[in-house]
């Protein structure tokens, strides 16, 4: 590795990743944006990590014979599917991302929405067919505490974030990682907000592979959020209002490919969201 796309991100505007998809399930590719993010951590860039936990909370719901759903690109969440989240992602995924990072002596802080009341969740209707549809305990991420996180990464912590957190009453809420991380990079004025996931960026015409978009306006991503496929939808609407909040940009890459966080930024990879 060069170091040409080192030391671009600060503590006042800092790179924001939100990790999830197949990248948290091979071992190769965690090893890999481990490696990644350790590199560039250690040469100076400041970096939070926002993550889900799709497939593991999948195994999980199996295992406890909770029934699981997606619905307009959301998880349809009971009450005992959120226990499920809850204890998936606290006590399995964010530990073993913490100790992944551990291992290249970063010191990494594990974190959710409810600790520290780093943000909050602010129940929300999902777009279902043109219909606002309850599907259970799933939220927004509101009221980001944004000293805290700021005061981690002056200290040169690395802050790891899971995507669920209680709402002003007290109840446990699953927030989209892609919509949790978009309010924080949001909240944090981030220099970029990346987006691993398993498609290498937004088709204008899914799923002709010919139609990837490299490059798309905030404008254009507000006219193309209602013709996208469900899946993409919260990444976009993320994205659209992470870019209206202060972020410079939002990029969109292929979890799947080794070492995509780097070659990313220094080949100018996957879908780039701008203000425009």
């Amino acid at each position: 590795m060069t170091n040409s796309a080192f030391q671009r991100f600060t503590t006042t505007h800092p790179l924001v990743i939100k990790y999830g998809g197949n990248a948290m399930v091979d071992v190769d590719l965690k090893n890999a944006f481990a490696s990644d993010v350790a590199e560039m951590f250690k040469s100076g860039n400041s970096i939070a990590v926002v993550h889900g936990g799709g497939p593991n909370i999948n195994e999980m719901l199996k295992r406890f014979n909770v029934e699981g759903e997606f619905r307009g690109g959301f998880r349809v969440t009971s009450e005992s599917a959120m226990n499920v989240v809850r204890l998936t992602l606290a006590g399995e995924v964010r530990t073993e991302l913490v100790n992944l990072f551990n291992q290249h002596n970063l010191r990494s802080i594990g974190l959710s929405g409810e600790d520290g009341v780093l943000f909050r969740a602010k129940h929300r209707l999902v777009n279902i067919d043109g219909i606002l549809t309850d599907i259970g305990y799933v939220g927004d991420a509101c009221d980001v505490d944004v000293s805290l996180i700021q005061y981690l990464l002056d200290a040169q912590y690395l802050p790891i974030i899971s995507s669920y957190a209680a709402d002003y009453q007290g109840t446990s809420h699953n927030i989209n990682a892609d919509t949790a991380a978009g309010a924080i990079a949001g909240a944090i004025k981030a220099r970029e907000l990346m987006m691993l996931t398993d498609v290498p960026g937004i088709y204008r015409n899914w799923p002709d592979r010919d139609s990837l978009i490299t490059r798309m306006s905030l404008i254009e991503a507000q006219q193309l959020l209602p013709k996208l496929a469900s899946g993409m939808v919260p990444k976009v609407e993320a994205a659209i209002n992470a870019l209206n909040s202060g972020v410079d940009q939002v990029r969109i890459v292929d979890g799947r490919e080794q070492n995509i966080v780097y070659r990313s930024i220094e080949n100018d990879l996957g879908t780039v969201i701008y203000h425009g």
